[in-house]
């Protein structure tokens, strides 16, 4: 299970959300360059269609790869009154050939994408993940040094965090906590939920790039 927010940030305000998370982390940023891989499973698994991500780690020396299923989100009048979304979600390490392996069980690759970015990991109330990063499409199947940038101009800004059936509450409570200080820089919300670009970003930006090398919150 896992608590999910997400936000997008124009790419010219990207170093001032890297200087402030970077200020409240104090420990450098993790860089990120992921191929993912969404398949879809086949008729012949069942009529009730399933979706797993495989994800290739670019930045290991070696390239990792993890297999990843995110479920439903919880429903009722306690999930809609929060402002953080939480799901299941199982993720394994697996090994190169797991694409093969899906590709024998009957599934069919839907589409693949490129993210680039960075990422910082905070221990506040709970493990608190932000990754940024731009998405770029392939041209050509698996092909990577020929991506191109989906949204030019646009990054996406995720905040997850990992929880369970008895500490959900708290781990949303942190993470929603979490969100504030990046408040005037975005709006993060639960995904597929559009809010666009924050109007005070720009001034938020340039007060960040000018106090730069500040203490750590």
């Amino acid at each position: 299970m896992e608590c999910v927010v997400q936000g997008i940030i124009e790419t010219q305000h990207v170093e001032a959300l890297e200087v402030l998370l970077q200020g409240i982390s104090g420990v450098p940023k993790e860089r990120v360059k992921v191929h993912e891989l969404c398949l879809k499973s086949g008729p012949n698994l069942g009529v009730v269609s399933s979706e797993v991500r495989l994800l290739c780690d670019l930045e290991q020396p070696v390239p990792s790869w993890t297999v990843r299923h995110v479920g439903g989100a919880m429903r009722g009048a306690g999930a809609e009154q929060i402002s953080v979304l939480v799901r299941t979600m199982v993720e394994s390490k697996v090994s190169k050939n797991v694409l093969r392996f899906f590709y024998a069980l009957g599934y069919k690759l839907d589409h693949e994408i490129l993210r680039i970015g960075f990422a910082f990991n905070f221990q506040r109330g709970a493990q608190i993940r932000v990754t940024v990063t731009s998405a770029n499409k392939m041209l050509k199947l698996h092909a990577i040094d020929e991506a191109v940038t989906v949204t030019p101009g646009i990054q996406l800004v995720e905040v997850t965090a990992p929880a369970s059936a008895d500490s959900y509450n708290e781990v949303v409570a942190a993470v929603s906590s979490f969100c504030e200080y990046l408040a005037p820089l975005l709006h993060l919300s639960k995904p597929g939920v559009s809010t666009g670009i924050v109007p005070t970003a720009a001034a938020a930006a340039a007060s960040l790039m000018s106090n730069a090398g500040g203490k750590t919150l």
